[in-house]
Formats: C-alpha cells, sequence, structure tokens
C-alpha cells in the first residue's frame, strides 16, 4: 500500500467513525464535545472552520472548542440521535492535508419531534503530531419526509 492509499484509509476512518460520535442514547451523560472528539478536531492549531447547517443561526466556529459550545445544548436536548452512513468516505489525500466527504443519514429525536435527515459531510484534516485532525468542515443536511428511514437505523 502506497503512503497516499495509507493515508486515504487511515481518513476514511477517522470520517466513518467521527459520524457515529454523534450517536446518543435515551439516558446518557450530559454530551461533552472535549472528551468525545478531542481526537478528531484540530483543538490547537489555528485557522480552524466549522459550519453545520444543522446550526439554526449557522455560524461558523473559528476553533473546535467553539464548535462544541454550538452543539453541546442541542446534543443534551436529545432524546436520541442514530446515525448511518449512506455513502461510504470519498478521500484525497496529500502528506500534510486530506480531505473527505460521505453522506450519512440520521433519526434524531427530542421531545418535541422525531426528524429524519441525510447529511453531505465534508471535513479537511492536517496532519499533526497528535495524528490526522479536522480543520474545515461543511455539512449540508436536507431534512426528510417523516418516517423515510424507517428500517435503516439501528434502534
Amino acid at each position: 500500500m502506497s503512503a497516499t492509499e495509507n493515508v486515504s484509509a487511515i481518513v476514511a476512518d477517522l470520517h466513518s467513525r467521527w459520524v457515529f460520535g454523534w450517536e446518543r442514547n435515551e439516558g446518557d451523560p450530559p454530551f461533552d464535545f472535549p472528551a468525545t472528539f478531542g481526537d478528531f478536531y484540530d483543538f490547537a492549531g489555528s485557522g480552524v472552520r466549522l459550519y453545520d447547517d444543522y446550526d439554526p443561526q449557522h455560524r461558523v466556529a473559528t476553533s473546535a472548542a467553539g464548535y462544541g459550545e454550538i452543539f453541546t445544548p442541542a446534543f443534551n436536548a436529545m432524546l436520541y440521535a442514530r446515525h448511518a452512513i449512506d455513502s461510504a468516505p470519498q478521500v484525497v489525500a496529500g502528506s500534510e492535508l486530506a480531505a473527505s466527504t460521505l453522506v450519512f443519514v440520521a433519526r434524531i429525536a427530542t421531545a418535541q419531534a422525531v426528524t429524519d435527515i441525510r447529511t453531505t459531510s465534508s471535513l479537511v484534516w492536517r496532519r499533526t503530531p497528535q495524528g490526522w485532525r479536522i480543520v474545515r468542515e461543511h455539512n449540508s443536511t436536507q431534512v426528510l419526509e417523516p418516517g423515510a428511514l424507517d428500517g435503516r437505523l439501528p434502534l
């Protein structure tokens, strides 16, 4: 396996595992973004830009900690969040940067509603002394018809 193929495999695995870091189950302890994603995001680096249109305010975070502050309240309010990868990660890799894109589906339940979504996730990873870390993120979400994911997600 070439160095580029190895980086591609590592980043594809990281992106897939990243999706499931967002899982929530009823009765989970409070969402702890740094503990959950400390091995994924570049918490110490500069030039970080993170965006997800699931945020109703459409904020762009300039740090991993700031991104966690955006999403912690929403994930603490969830009863559960179930995910599945709909389209496997595609990776373009270099020696210091790599980009990956995948599509996932999720069912998110709050006290107010159950919502099915499909999200295209694009991440840019930077090689750091600690490993590959996310420095750019862009997620675009489409709300699906109610029940669209019936039978497609783990219970």
